[in-house]
């Protein structure tokens, strides 16, 4: 039975047991029914026995059994996320009943592309909480193609990503452009200051960590290597971004970053730059399925990435120009 189906049959909602829909929340949140029993002062047995009950209303799986644990299934991963916004609705229902909460604020769900680097990510969204009133920002993360399907659904209001949508991809969506930097290579100090040495040569034979070939990085500084006839020895790829950076930190290999963020991750896991990719530079975008952009924190997102974030990235590019000395 399609999701669309499930969540829209009169006779379904009418038997929906929220109660089943609460355990059923917090086993997924623990991945394993003893600990989810524990916190909720139930038996494993009675848990169990209400989540079968909540999978026998929607007629769908909801887990999968990996060892030891349990793991959501496409479906239950869909469930969760309305689960979610039900209880956090009613959370909000009973701060604004008791009178802590005069404003509802404004909803804006965003969709992030698993590979955006996390610092990154949090530099776009901040202006929506800073710059338009009340807004409260509902993150989900996952693939662009996974994203792209929430957001035809009308499920997210904008997702952020390093690549474009394109029109083969049969999606009708519109890219709005944020900007884009440079690219600078990290490793921990003793690492760093060896590699600075004949850099990019100093590469060769040298340990990488890389983002996985679905990232506009990585197909980028896979074309800047082979161009410079550097062959290096690839450690780890990875979908997550900050995953990726705890690896290098504890000196499994190099890495590569926007240079906006270059600061950030130098304090944040004890690390320096060496040497940059001439020609090489990441891009981000904002995609709605609006060509022109109605919801005030998509709005301050798009406005600050452009004027601020990037920008800063411009001048200073601009300012390493050597100027030209008069004829």
């Amino acid at each position: 039975m399609a999701i669309r189906q499930v969540l829209s049959d009169n006779s379904l909602v009418q038997s929906l047991n929220y109660h089943h829909l609460h355990l059923f929340r917090q086993v997924a949140r623990q991945e394993n029914l003893t600990k989810a029993s524990k916190i909720l002062g139930l038996t494993p047995q009675t848990v169990s026995t209400q989540v079968r009950d909540l999978e026998e209303a929607l007629n769908e799986k909801l887990f999968d059994r990996v060892g030891r644990k349990l793991i959501l299934t496409d479906i239950g991963r869909v469930v969760l996320g309305y689960a979610e916004e039900i209880f956090s609705t009613g959370q909000e229902l009973q701060e604004v009943l008791r009178g802590q909460v005069t404003e509802r604020p404004l909803k804006l769900l965003v969709g992030v592309a698993n590979m955006l680097p996390k610092l990154i990510v949090h530099k776009l969204i901040e202006p929506a909480l800073r710059d338009s009133g009340a807004v409260r920002v509902v993150c989900h993360e996952g693939s662009p193609e996974q994203l792209l399907v929430e957001l035809t659904a009308h499920r997210l209001d904008v997702v952020l990503s390093d690549s474009p949508i394109r029109p083969q991809e049969g999606v009708k969506a519109y890219n709005h452009a944020l900007g884009n930097c440079g690219v600078t290579f990290m490793a921990p100090r003793k690492v760093a200051e060896r590699l600075r040495k004949n850099f990019p040569s100093s590469l060769n034979g040298e340990p990488v960590l890389l983002p996985t070939d679905d990232a506009a990085l990585r197909r980028a500084l896979d074309a800047w290597f082979n161009r410079n006839g550097i062959h290096v020895r690839i450690s780890g790829e990875f979908e997550d971004s900050a995953l990726l950076k705890a690896f290098g930190q504890a000196g499994v290999g190099f890495f590569a970053i926007p240079q906006v963020i270059e600061q950030e991750v130098a304090r944040q896991y004890n690390v320096e730059s060496f040497g940059s990719p001439d020609g090489v530079s990441e891009k981000f975008y904002a995609i709605s399925v609006e060509r022109r952009l109605r919801h005030a924190g998509t709005v301050a997102i798009c406005k600050a990435a452009r004027s601020e974030l990037f920008a800063k990235q411009i001048m200073k590019k601009s300012a390493q120009k050597p100027k030209k000395r008069p004829t």
